[in-house]
Order: C-alpha cells, then sequence, then structure tokens
C-alpha cells in the first residue's frame, strides 16, 4: 500500500482527531484566547513558518486553532489540537515536546497504562511485530497487525501520522516516529495512541497474521508505562549512564553503534572515547558506523569525519537566516532557553529586507583534518529516523564521499532544516510546551523536497523480521569485506 501526503495527512476533521476521555481543566476560555494569541506571536519568530505554508494559510489555520483549542475543556483534547496545528508547519523541530511538559501534565497525559503489548514497525503500510511483550504465544517476530479493536492497523497509521513533526515533504520520518521500536522513553506512538485509540478496559483486541499464515484475534492487556520501559532497547542519555554508544569488533569490522548523539547535559568524554576506539582500528578491515536510531543532537559526527581525510573540508554549506533583531519584550516570559543570547540573535544580522536577518554560512560545515588519518573504509547505516546532526552527517558523507551509506531515505530535508537553538515556549492557559528553533538552514542552490538518499538502498521486509535478518548491516558487512 502506498501512502501519499495527502492520504496521511486528511484525517477527516477535529472530531476525527479526539481522545475517547478528557482531563478536566481549570484555564478559562478567555485564558486559553491568550495562549494562541502567544502561538500567534511567537511563531512570528519561527524561521521556517513560511517554508511550506503561505501567510493566508498560517492565518486560516491560526484562526481554526482559536476556534477549536478554546472550546475544549479537556487538557488531553488541547495537546492533539495544538500538536495537529504544529505538524502542519511542517518542521521537524516544532512540537509539543513531551520531554519538556511539565511533570504534572506529562503523569497527566503519557502515564497511562494504554500501551500495546509488542514491538512493532512499518513495512510498506503494514504493522509488523518486532518483538512480543504480551507473555502470549500468539504474536511471533514477523506477525502482521491486521486490526486493532476492530480498527484496520492503516486506518490507524493515517490517523496517527497527522500528529508527526518531520521537514516538507518527508513523509518517511513521519511513518516512522509512529512505529514503536521501544528506543525512547517517551515513543510518539505510545503518547497519540494512548490519547486517541486506547484499549478498551484495559484490553486490547488484536487481528493478526503470523508469518506461518495462521490468522486469527486475540485479546491482549495493555502494558503500563513501567512494562514498557523494562523492555527498552538504549539507556538514557542523562549524563551519568555513560558510555552509551557500543563498539564491538566483528571478525574485524568494527560495529559502531550510536542511538544518540545528544550530549548538551552529558559530563561523559565521548569525545575521548571516540578517539580511543578509532585508534585501535590498526588492524581491521573498516568501520560500520549504526545511526539508524539516531534522530540528532551534537554534531559528533564531525569527529569521525575529521579522521578520514589529510584536508580541511568545506562544505556547501546553508545560509542561516532569523526572523527577528529581538525577542518582543512582552514574550520573554514564556521563552525558556538555555541561551539568553538567543533573544538578541539578530541584533548584528544583515537585514535582507524580506522580514529575514542573515547570520552567515553554517560554521559547522568546515571540519578541520586530525591525524592520524584513518585509511579504512567506512560504512554508515542511515534510515529515516536520522534527521537533524545525522541528517547533516549523511548528506556531508554523500557529498564527501569518504562514508558509503546503506539503508533508507534519511529524515531532515536538502531544502534546509531548522534548528541550532529552541526557544521552549510555555502557554500559561494551558500549562503546556512546544519548541520553536530560532536558526533557518536555507540551501544555497535548489535542492528536492527530501531527505538524503542512501549509497545502497536496502529496505527491511517482513520476511527480514521473521528471520531476525539485518540485510542493512550484511550488506555494510558484505562491502567491507570485498
Amino acid at each position: 500500500m502506498t501512502l501519499t501526503r495527502r492520504s496521511l495527512l486528511a484525517v477527516g476533521g477535529a472530531a476525527a482527531l479526539l481522545p475517547h476521555r478528557s482531563l478536566r481543566a481549570a484555564a478559562s476560555t478567555g485564558e486559553l484566547r491568550q495562549d494562541v494569541d502567544i502561538v500567534r506571536r511567537v511563531l512570528a519568530l519561527h524561521p521556517g513558518v513560511y517554508r511550506y505554508q503561505s501567510p493566508k494559510m498560517l492565518e486560516r489555520r491560526l484562526r481554526l486553532l482559536e476556534r477549536d483549542y478554546a472550546r475544549e475543556s479537556g487538557l488531553d483534547h488541547q495537546f492533539l489540537i495544538l500538536s495537529k496545528f504544529l505538524a502542519e508547519i511542517r518542521c521537524g523541530h516544532t512540537h509539543c515536546n513531551p520531554y519538556n511538559q511539565k511533570r504534572a501534565v506529562a503523569a497527566a497525559l503519557f502515564e497511562r497504562n494504554t500501551r500495546l503489548p509488542f514491538e512493532f514497525d512499518w513495512i510498506d503500510g503494514r504493522m509488523v511485530v518486532l518483538a512480543n511483550r504480551s507473555g502470549q504465544a500468539a504474536l511471533p517476530r514477523g506477525t502482521e497487525i491486521v486490526s486493532i479493536n476492530g480498527e484496520r492497523a492503516s486506518d490507524l497509521l493515517r490517523r496517527l501520522v497527522a500528529f508527526s513533526r518531520a521537514d516538507g515533504g518527508n513523509d518517511g520520518k513521519r511513518i516512522q516516529q509512529m512505529a514503536m521500536r521501544n528506543t525512547d522513553r517517551l515513543e510518539t506512538f505510545d503518547i497519540f495512541q494512548g490519547l486517541i485509540r486506547p484499549p478498551q478496559d484495559g484490553v486490547f483486541r488484536i487481528g493478526y497474521r503470523t508469518p506461518a499464515g495462521t490468522s486469527g484475534i486475540v485479546e491482549l492487556a495493555a502494558l503500563t508505562p513501567a512494562q514498557r520501559s523494562a523492555n527498552r532497547h538504549t539507556i538514557e542519555t542523562n549524563g551519568t549512564s555513560e558510555p552509551f554508544w557500543t563498539w564491538e569488533m566483528r571478525d574485524g569490522v568494527a560495529i559502531l553503534t550510536m542511538p544518540s548523539w545528544v550530549m548538551y547535559n552529558s559530563k561523559w568524554k565521548w569525545e575521548a572515547w571516540l578517539d580511543d576506539r578509532l585508534a585501535s582500528l590498526t588492524g581491521a578491515k573498516g568501520l560500520i558506523i549504526d545511526l539508524r536510531d539516531n534522530e540528532g543532537g551534537n554534531e559528533c559526527g564531525n569527529a569521525i569525519f575529521a579522521r578520514l581525510t589529510t584536508k580541511d573540508m568545506q562544505f556547501e554549506g546553508y545560509r542561516q537566516l532569523v526572523r527577528y533583531r529581538r525577542t518582543p519584550k512582552e514574550l520573554d516570559p514564556y521563552l525558556d532557553t538555555w541561551d539568553d543570547s538567543f533573544r538578541t540573535i539578530g541584533e548584528q544580522a544583515a537585514d535582507l529586507g524580506n522580514g529575514f536577518f542573515a547570520l552567515g554560512t553554517e560554521g559547522s560545515d568546515l571540519i578541520a583534518a586530525k591525524g592520524p588519518r584513518i585509511d579504512l573504509p567506512v560504512a554508515a547505516l542511515i534510515g529515516p529516523t536520522c534527521s537533524s546532526a545525522t541528517f547533516s552527517f549523511a548528506r556531508r558523507a554523500r557529498e564527501s564521499k569518504l562514508v558509503r551509506l546503506f539503508g533508507e531515505q534519511s529524515g531532515g530535508n536538502l531544502r534546509g532544516i531548522n534548528g541550532n537553538g529552541y526557544f521552549f515556549v510555555r502557554l500559561p492557559g494551558s500549562n503546556l510546551e512546544f519548541d520553536i528553533p530560532i536558526i533557518g538552514n536555507f540551501a544555497v542552490t535548489p535542492q528536492p523536497d527530501r531527505g538524503v538518499l542512501p549509497d545502497v538502498m536496502v529496505r527491511p521486509t517482513i520476511r527480514d523480521i521473521a528471520a531476525g535478518r539485518d540485510r542493512c548491516m550484511e550488506s555494510a558487512e558484505r562491502w567491507i569485506r570485498s
């Protein structure tokens, strides 16, 4: 089944998005309208708000937001309505960030006993089990989930993708966000499924088809958040649990698995850890870097590029633009950030006369060489999750030809993404938070509306999953050994 952007985002109106129950909120209609006014004024600071929509389209959506958001008394409704509105901006860094919500809000919205009792991926629009956590044998790995509580899995996907954050027309990232691979503490699928299609009396009625061809319906109990986290495949990157990267030598081929590059609050000396591993490559046949579950963070990949060349590397880069000289002082109480210089980032920028101020060209696209050089074949495994710093890594890999890419199209967008610094917007009426980026990266030359394509396209199949086979890793290993 092919899922087009039209079929993914046409969900049938606000009523189709509402959950089955509400949390009562104390905010008045006037306070909620103030929230929408703050949203309106904050979006004037957003560098990418008009990348994929016109001012007229945005104004129409803001009027609908004011109508729907202010008339709903439930926090869960407000969260869904605001999340869908932000998703329509088509910016991968603009969303109600679950990790930045107040503790009481996060507990009310996300700590629900509504988790499906299995992990899964979407393969050509089909929900395929990766791991069964139900305690029953009905759903072996590779089983297709046909329906949940009477709703076709493909229809659930269409409903959920309306809330996915991704850049431009890169729908692969939108679909990937609604997979449940259990690599994050708060999975996007778990959040929105729990609000929109929770279990009925704590039970899911699952229609399935096994790899052996057996079909049926089974009733399975929902999992609690604690049960979900007990089987999580990655550890929290909170500054105390590092190293959270892994290094394995497999018959002379080094496998470096990097599930995250988020180092903002970490005290881990990741540069030294990485240098030690790269220095151990003497006599190895090659290096494979697995980034498939890595959305981004810091530009950790530059430390690898620096070891692959004897000359400094200058990439084309992107123009960096902002929409303001200084944030309006009346908005400052609602804008949290870790660096107050973001509030005045445009004061010395050049006025382009079109509502933008130019900061210059992306500085991180100059990478200084660092010896000793690694003179081995290097492969990287990428996919739709790679959408921020890992998207930039994939783009530089293709441009430099120093790293061969295997897997699927990356997230992000070659036309440019928004990021580099953020405001965490606090809405006083509902107490919800959403992130906005403050710098827009715009391509210097015309680019397609997509992510980075790998050198070798390797898409997983249902048969691969059933067999426990990783053809992407196999392809990279085969290339290195050849």
